[in-house]
């Protein structure tokens, strides 16, 4: 498998992030990392050997990023306000550093630019990878997101501001009419959220339920996936969910 890694400086952290990339062409797939995760998680956990067939076969090509999870979705500050910034500097260096080099380096290999990005990840990369889609499908194509959490007050119980409402898509998918342009932007991309109903799937579960009804209320042909009572929050699951859903799409 051709794989290739890079550390570059983002403006809008002020840091270096790395990122990893596997495969020698196809559709480009952003794997964001789970909780406070590295790029090498996903590949240490075996999605990557999971994810295998599709991407030798240059269907896909990953990268695989760093997360920004610490100084955000996982500080004990007591500065909320700094906390949700952290974010969405996350969010521009993710929109406006990462993905123009995903594009360039997707198109060098492939010899055309992608029409999009897929965004996935699993726990809080797949809520990453819901809410980067929601918020800009004109970068992404669509989201395999596994076992996420959409609700921002999950992570701020008793703080709301702007920006936690932008990163909340409970909230934000339930304030937009139905005739928003971006509810028709939606409606055209690959939109699958899949939850297991056993160990440690809670509030999984219930953010899950709520985005479907969301999805329905506004037309929206997304796929939310329930699977088994013995399905958990885990890896073992998680290699078996993705290439179902990477069948699909890919």
């Amino acid at each position: 498998m051709k794989t290739a890694y890079y550390r570059e400086f983002s403006q809008n952290l002020h840091l270096d992030m790395e990122y990893k990339i596997y495969g020698h062409a196809g559709k480009p797939v952003l794997v964001f990392p789970s909780q406070d995760g590295r790029f090498f998680d996903y590949e240490n956990n075996g999605m990557i050997a999971a994810a295998e067939p599709f991407i030798e076969a240059g269907r896909i090509q990953m990268f695989c990023c760093d997360s920004n999870d610490i100084n955000s979705w996982s500080s004990t500050s007591w500065n909320n306000r700094r906390r949700i910034e952290c974010q969405e500097e996350y969010f521009h260096y993710i929109c406006d550093e990462l993905c123009p080099r995903i594009f360039e380096l997707n198109a060098a290999d492939n010899g055309v630019k992608a029409y999009g990005i897929l965004a996935t990840g699993c726990s809080m990369g797949a809520s990453h990878a819901l809410n980067f889609l929601l918020r800009r499908p004109d970068l992404f194509s669509g989201c395999i997101a596994l076992s996420g959490a959409y609700n921002a007050r999950f992570f701020f119980p008793n703080y709301f501001d702007d920006l936690v409402f932008a990163n909340s898509p409970v909230d934000y998918i339930d304030g937009m009419p139905n005739d928003h342009p971006l509810v028709n932007d939606y409606r055209d991309r690959d939109i699958i959220l899949c939850c297991g109903r056993g160990a440690w799937e809670h509030p999984m579960q219930e953010d899950a339920k709520r985005m479907s009804e969301l999805f329905g209320y506004k037309n929206i042909p997304a796929w939310v996936d329930f699977w088994g009572d013995d399905v958990a929050h885990d890896w073992p699951w998680w290699r078996k969910q993705l290439p179902y859903y990477l069948n699909f799409i890919c």
